[in-house]
């Protein structure tokens, strides 16, 4: 006699999940736009969509979760994270934090940024809740890092601060709560401070075959090399 399947996990099974893009909602429904109508209409197509994948209760689909070497300050971002304004973001990361696949994302890893970031989807093509139209997720980047130039081809992109000091393009400082808007194409690069890591949520707006397949490449120059005459 043989035992009966075991009926998949859905979204509503899983609390920690729920609770972890219930924050994610709160992020992107009560933050200010600050003014902006291009902010306040992307963080409405933010929350729109995720309503939508919460509404349909999706079934889960867990992979095997992976380290890169940069989650060892990942600890250190979440106990950043638990003394500021988004605090109830960082808890509800820590309750997941064992169950997360970090990864790189690209078919050849630059040496200078393998110990120095690492990056998970929640909700997307990859994430352990599936999303065709919105990607959501986490990065994180060690302590003095820099994240050289690149862009997004057709593909919206907010990042917002959890914990840790960064900047874009050298334009500002940005402490934990704000939010980046980053168009399709804009070439942005990020630099972290020099004592603690930086964790930014973030959110991906795109068409299904985009997201699918985005084709992270660094789009920096690489310093010709200086030869002897």
């Amino acid at each position: 006699m043989t035992e009966p399947d075991t009926p998949a996990l859905r979204l509503q099974d899983c609390p920690n999940w729920i609770y972890l893009l219930q924050e994610f909602d709160s992020l992107y429904r009560y933050g200010s736009a600050g003014g902006s109508k291009e902010i306040r209409s992307h963080r409405k197509r933010v929350r729109d969509t995720l309503s939508s994948v919460i509404d349909r209760n999706p079934e889960m689909t867990f992979r095997t979760p992976a380290i890169k070497p940069v989650t060892a300050h990942l600890t250190r971002a979440l106990d950043l994270g638990e003394r500021n304004v988004l605090s109830g973001l960082s808890r509800a990361l820590s309750r997941v934090s064992d169950q997360l696949t970090w990864e790189w994302g690209y078919e050849t890893m630059p040496k200078v940024l393998e110990r120095k970031y690492a990056y998970f989807e929640v909700l997307g093509p990859q994430g352990p809740v599936r999303s065709e139209r919105l990607i959501l997720g986490f990065v994180l980047f060690a302590p003095n890092t820099t994240y050289p130039q690149h862009s997004h081809k057709e593909i919206e992109e907010s990042y917002i601060s959890v914990a840790g000091a960064w900047s874009e393009n050298d334009n500002a400082v940005y402490a934990p709560g704000s939010l980046i808007l980053n168009r399709p194409e804009h070439e942005h690069r990020i630099t972290t401070g020099d004592v603690d890591p930086c964790l930014l949520a973030y959110a991906w707006i795109g068409a299904e075959d985009r997201l699918a397949a985005p084709g992270m490449r660094l789009s920096y120059k690489r310093k010709a090399r200086m030869t002897r005459t």
